[in-house]
């Protein structure tokens, strides 16, 4: 079975999270992506929060799957002419480095394109171009600079960064549709092109319900935030919401059966207005159903608090997994709070491949994600990551047709 990528090579200048992302969803998708690391070192995270002595970590592992090694010394004079080489043969080259530093290895885009008119160069930056453009971001920061952390948490407490790498796995994601999009429209014009997905714009872009309440409060107050309901004044800005619901239903993380002991006995619940008189026979309210103070969803914004202290007196009787049993039924739209233990020993989720188990020659046996995109005809086997320096003799050979004398030569200079 052919893959959606096949004949697409990438030359990934990446490191750390962001790029590889980006680079391990095309390898999934059938491009042929090589790695280039530095000699004897490599990408950083190779031994970032290590839990196997003499091994990659997971950090790497599960970045780099499907993917070609090739070490590579761009300051050496060999190497250098290696990496012009390869940018003429390859379609994408994507890179996350610190602003300017492409530039200062002699491979601006400008001078990329004078090699490979077709190379379609694509750039993860922490901001976009403004006052903060050469500034050096991290996942946290990308949050915390879009939006994210602002209208993260409770009302009374702190801003907070979320578990989900928005900053840079989202960025990752974003950059990959642009590339694809990209090689596309080359297709078409068999031209190449820059693509560039900062970080803060790619947190803002997951945040833009939260733009879109912010231009609602110039209207009045946001009525399906708790704060409405208890008589709180709304300020300026969009207000962190603690578990509300980001639509115009409301909803809430209540507890389960076994919450006093369990961290995640918990499922949330949203009161949808067109399964509202099912939620009230559900959690045994039917006189909810007609009366003037529930039966509209106007009328039970000022009492959210009241009904779903209702609902978890309910739900506090029954397991997670038993709320999503009773109410599925109903349509009335409900999920559990999974724990991580709980996701990585979900059969159906190994089933799909959304979970999928590799076999390391270093670590042995560990779980990782599998791609996220599902293809009818294209299917995705998640391969392991590549030991450092691993496919170099294969790429000189393969891609760039040096013979064994010239693959040793190169050797010898230390360009690889």
């Amino acid at each position: 079975m052919s893959k959606a990528l096949d004949g697409v090579r990438i030359l990934d200048f990446t490191h750390v999270q962001s790029g590889p992302t980006c680079t391990q969803l095309l390898a999934w998708m059938g491009a042929d992506v090589i790695k280039v690391e530095r000699p004897g070192v490599g990408d950083a995270t190779r031994k970032q929060l290590a839990d196997v002595e003499g091994a990659d970590s997971l950090y790497f592992t599960m970045l780099n799957h499907n993917k070609r090694s090739l070490t590579l010394n761009s300051k050496n004079e060999t190497g250098k002419e290696v990496l012009e080489r390869l940018v003429k043969k390859c379609d994408v080259l994507v890179e996350n480095f610190a602003p300017g530093a492409l530039d200062r290895m002699g491979f601006s885009w400008e001078r990329i394109q004078e090699l490979n008119p077709k190379m379609i160069m694509a750039s993860v930056k922490g901001f976009g171009p403004g006052p903060y453009e050469d500034c050096k971001v991290y996942e946290n920061v990308a949050q915390c600079a879009g939006g994210s952390a602002s209208t993260t948490g409770f009302r009374d407490g702190p801003p907070l960064v979320t578990g989900a790498q928005i900053g840079d796995s989202g960025t990752g994601l974003h950059l990959a549709l642009g590339i694809t999009a990209a090689l596309l429209q080359r297709a078409n014009t068999g031209r190449g092109q820059l693509v560039q997905a900062p970080m803060q714009d790619s947190v803002l872009n997951l945040c833009r319900v939260k733009l879109r309440d912010q231009q609602r409060l110039d209207t009045g107050p946001l009525k399906e935030y708790s704060q409405f309901g208890e008589n709180v004044e709304f300020g300026d800005s969009t207000p962190r919401a603690g578990n509300d619901s980001g639509g115009g239903q409301p909803g809430r993380i209540l507890k389960c059966k076994g919450w006093e002991i369990d961290p995640n006995a918990y499922t949330y619940f949203i009161t949808q207005a067109a399964v509202w008189q099912k939620i009230c026979d559900v959690i045994g309210k039917p006189e909810w159903k007609e009366s003037p103070d529930y039966a509209t969803p106007p009328a039970r914004l000022s009492r959210l608090n009241e009904i779903f202290n209702e609902i978890e007196k309910w739900t506090m009787t029954k397991t997670k997994f038993e709320v999503m049993e009773l109410c599925n039924p109903h349509n009335i739209p409900v999920g559990p709070i999974l724990s991580m233990k709980e996701i990585s020993e979900d059969l159906s989720l190994r089933e799909s491949g959304t979970i999928v188990e590799v076999d390391h020659p270093e670590r042995g046996k560990y779980l990782t994600v599998g791609c996220p995109i599902k293809f009818s005809d294209s299917a995705v086997e998640v391969t392991r990551s590549p030991l450092l320096g691993e496919h170099t003799d294969e790429i000189l050979s393969d891609v760039l047709d040096y013979d064994a004398d010239q693959i040793a030569a190169i050797r010898a200079s230390g360009a690889v």
